[in-house]
């Protein structure tokens, strides 16, 4: 009798489990491997797929940002006379999927390094009168962080409110004694989908690996820098590390400010009014066009992946890219070999060294592809290269959170600035320039004589990558 009820429930559970993923698998690739896991391995197939094969995490997050859209107070930040020019399709594309239209009347800073971004952040928050937002994917432990819950105290102190988003996977080391200490003294903190087993495991799945500092709604920071003690150090074992951030100050940091809003709604269900920037402020900065791109799981279109394969597309003389995890899609491979088969320059610059074995396997399994179509590949030797930086014909530029693989484009909550400024794009152009110099070119004929050995991990890496 038992075994007769038992194996009822596993064939309706089979059939529920098959249909689910007939029925709402995104990708025929990914329900093709969840299919044969599960035929392959009954049991452990099924256990997996409703840890982390379900969407059920994600359907809420969806339904939450649209109770959220219909609640939250948007500012005004639409501009007559921008959506024009060469790049008016990619500034539609990205104000259709991410709700923010391209801005005037903003003045931007390049930060070249850990030191010089957190010299200009501390100066920022030192001057705060009314907020500070703070979001970050990695926030550890040590002396950046005593020096942050210094400051905190003394602008508490002053009347500043401070409210304080972490992501619970990547601060997972982040110590409860430190949050504490933060709570006790009045900044309002919230962890972004923590991680509790036994409910909802598949939330591992969905990160927020932003980047954010907002001050008093009028300037803000962006772009691959987080709070650890590693960009000014370094870390053992690896060296520097090398990274870029963005300061920004006009209508774009009013943008970025309404992203921290968003989620920190989908973290406490709180709304939050944005802070009115007077035209003083407006008219005080310069005239640079910027346009804010925030992506996630809750989106109806993958922003960011559209974003970069609008810019590649569009390329007419080059398109260079720095980003440490290059693990693209089919899509992006494509735009790529196309962009170099047309006789577009196009050249990527990676890091030598790796933080993690696996993933670097899984990026240099490309490799060998984008080499046999003309792309050009530049190892960077000194320590480890975290940039995400994209410029292209000396007339746009890309600089944010987002990596080029699925994590990024799929799972993760990330923010990119597109700058439609020339001297913006030169300037980044001529760093990218002077890191390729002191980088080692990867030749085709020498690189398709690596090891067999090698070539496995590379084959390794790329199966295991949507893991990490």
């Amino acid at each position: 009798m038992w075994t007769t009820i038992f194996v009822g429930i596993y064939v309706l559970l089979t059939l529920f489990i098959v249909l689910s993923i007939i029925l709402y698998g995104a990708k025929p690739t990914k329900s093709l491997a969840w299919l044969l896991a599960i035929f392959a391995l009954p049991v452990g197939g099924m256990i997996f797929y409703l840890l982390l094969g379900r969407n059920r995490r994600k359907r809420k997050l969806i339904r939450l940002k649209k109770n959220m859209f219909s609640r939250l107070p948007w500012p005004n930040t639409a501009q007559k006379n921008v959506f024009n020019g060469r790049y008016s399709k990619l500034m539609t594309l990205c104000y259709k999927s991410s709700h923010f239209p391209p801005t005037s009347n903003n003045e931007l800073l390049l930060l070249k390094d850990g030191r010089t971004t957190f010299e200009a952040i501390f100066y920022a928050l030192e001057n705060a009168t009314i907020q500070i937002h703070i979001q970050y994917y990695i926030f550890e432990d040590g002396e950046l962080a005593i020096k942050l819950f210094e400051l905190f105290k003394r602008k508490i102190e002053e009347g500043v409110v401070i409210r304080l988003i972490y992501d619970g996977i990547g601060s997972f080391s982040l110590s409860k004694k430190y949050l504490n200490q933060l709570v006790d003294i009045g900044v309002e903190v919230y962890s972004f989908l923590p991680f509790k087993f036994g409910r909802y495991f598949s939330s591992l799945n969905y990160r927020n690996h932003r980047k954010i500092i907002v001050v008093d709604g009028a300037i803000a920071f962006t772009g691959g820098i987080n709070i650890s003690d590693k960009y000014l150090k370094g870390q053992v074992g690896l060296g520097k590390w090398h990274d870029m951030h963005l300061r920004l100050e006009g209508p774009s940091a009013k943008q970025l400010d309404q992203v921290f809003m968003t989620d920190w709604y989908l973290v406490s269900t709180k709304l939050l009014q944005p802070l009115e920037l007077s035209p003083r402020n407006l008219d005080s900065v310069s005239n640079e066009l910027v346009q804010i791109v925030a992506g996630g799981p809750d989106d109806d279109f993958p922003v960011l992946e559209q974003t970069y394969f609008s810019l590649i597309n569009m390329a007419k003389k080059y398109i260079y890219i720095t980003n440490p995890y290059i693990i693209p899609g089919q899509s992006l491979i494509r735009a790529l070999q196309t962009a170099a088969l047309s006789g577009i320059d196009v050249r990527l610059l990676v890091s030598e060294n790796a933080d993690n074995r696996v993933v670097s396997w899984a990026v240099h399994s490309y490799f060998e592809l984008f080499l046999k179509s003309g792309i050009k590949i530049y190892l960077f030797p000194d320590g480890f290269l975290h940039s995400k930086i994209m410029v292209s014909d000396d007339a746009i530029s890309s600089i944010g959170t987002a990596n080029l693989d699925d994590r990024s484009f799929e799972q993760n909550y990330e923010v990119n600035a597109i700058m439609y400024h020339k001297e913006f794009a030169k300037l980044l152009k001529e760093d990218f320039l002077n890191d390729c110099k002191v980088s080692n070119e990867l030749r085709y004929n020498e690189f398709i004589k690596r090891s067999w050995g090698k070539k496995l991990k590379e084959g390794f890496g790329k199966v295991l990558s949507p893991l990490f």
